[in-house]
């Protein structure tokens, strides 16, 4: 593998799907990438890098698994990367938060990161799961730099738009594991 398609998947895996990126175990970093695909196809010209096939991304405790990835890169040197696709039309992640026994797990049919905005974006059947709380909705978006999500139920939907709905599971923060929920009387 190229050095420039290593450190673009570096990139990618490192900060891909930032929901994860604030809340990732900072040792994955100092970890090697290690990438299965049944083809993989680069252009050092274009600087583009496609990954194809089952592909498998893991790096430390991160684990990325699409049919297909591709890395960009501009002239600047910033990345984008996306992943389409995999089981179940999903591609998924999978990275341990740091300092906690808990992991952050996310799909979508199409994932996509932009390291320039530091923005990740989950478009149709998204789903955040980080420790016990979820999210769920047609599309969703984290900016790393703000450290804020938007979470759309639809495809262009406003902030008035009584179409469809989020989802999203919120835990106390003291919330003993197995106990009963207590019922208003």
């Amino acid at each position: 593998m190229t050095t420039t398609a290593r450190s673009l998947l570096v990139l990618f895996a490192c900060t891909v799907l930032g929901s994860g990126a604030a809340l990732a175990e900072r040792a994955d970093r100092e970890k090697p990438v290690h990438l299965e695909a049944s083809r993989v196809t680069v252009d050092d010209v274009k600087r583009v890098h496609v990954f194809e096939g089952n592909v498998v991304l893991t790096q430390g405790t991160l684990v990325i698994r699409t049919a297909k990835l591709v890395v960009t890169q501009d002239a600047e040197g910033f990345q984008k990367g996306v992943a389409t696709g995999g089981s179940n039309g999903l591609a998924r992640f999978r990275q341990k938060r740091e300092g906690k026994d808990e992991y952050v797990d996310g799909e979508s049919e199409r994932i996509e990161y932009d390291s320039r905005a530091e923005k990740a974006e989950f478009f149709t059947r998204a789903y955040i799961k980080s420790g016990v709380d979820e999210v769920r909705g047609h599309y969703i978006s984290y900016d790393g730099k703000t450290e804020q999500y938007l979470v759309t139920a639809v495809p262009g939907a406003s902030q008035s738009s009584e179409q469809g709905r989020v989802t999203a599971i919120i835990q106390p923060k003291n919330a003993k594991t197995g106990a009963a929920p207590s019922t208003p009387r």
